[in-house]
């Protein structure tokens, strides 16, 4: 890695923890560089704006989250116990680990930028969006495999997933109560089980 790359991720990994407690908009250009320990000029010779840094932050954020929540997932051919054990991955693994120090990064983010800038409060959903689809498309297998019950609407019950998980994550962000994604991980293991055909097998992790 170059010396130019190792700056920039610098600047990313401190920003990364500065956006997740002060918010973006309480983190000023000085607190970057009082973080990073470079100039003004130095930041700029690699960032247009702090804009342009949170998205470099957003794009890091999100590879920190895909490590941590799609662990091991390739290898579960069940999908409905793939979504279970990404559930728990979410709740457990990411969230509850405090992965960031100011809780969900995006879910925190997107609160603070809602109503304040909308292309980057866009950015985040499509991320929202695009989780729930990956969702939708593990029912969609399911389904195909005939382990899901019929008449189950694929698109609905991914957003709820979703909501519920974001809701989860907002009340431990506020409390740090374990709890909180702890009974999330039970109750929606518990919903995605009742999704299961009756007669079907829990598991079908065997080729």
């Amino acid at each position: 890695m170059g010396k130019g790359s190792a700056t920039r991720q610098q600047i990313v990994k401190e920003a990364l923890q500065l956006f997740s407690v002060k918010g973006y908009f309480n983190t000023s250009i000085h607190d970057l560089l009082s973080a990073t320990g470079i100039t003004k000029g130095g930041l700029y010779g690699h960032f247009k704006s702090k804009e342009d840094v949170w998205y470099a932050v957003y794009d890091e954020a999100v590879r920190i989250w895909r490590k941590i929540v799609f662990k091991g997932i390739r290898e579960i051919r069940d999908p409905l116990e793939r979504i279970q054990k990404t559930v728990e991955q979410d709740m457990q693994d990411y969230l509850g680990s405090d992965t960031f120090e100011g809780g969900c990064f995006f879910l925190n983010s997107l609160v603070e930028l809602s109503g304040q800038s909308s292309a980057m409060a866009s950015h985040i959903l499509k991320g929202f969006v695009a989780f729930s689809r990956l969702i939708r498309s593990w029912l969609q297998e399911a389904e195909s495999m005939g382990i899901l019950r019929w008449g189950i609407d694929h698109k609905e019950t991914a957003s709820f997933i979703v909501i519920a998980l974001n809701g989860a994550a907002a009340l431990y962000g506020s409390s740090r109560d374990a709890a909180i994604w702890q009974q999330t991980i039970h109750q929606i293991g518990a919903y995605v089980d009742q999704l299961r055909e009756p007669g079907q097998p829990k598991n079908c992790n065997e080729p």
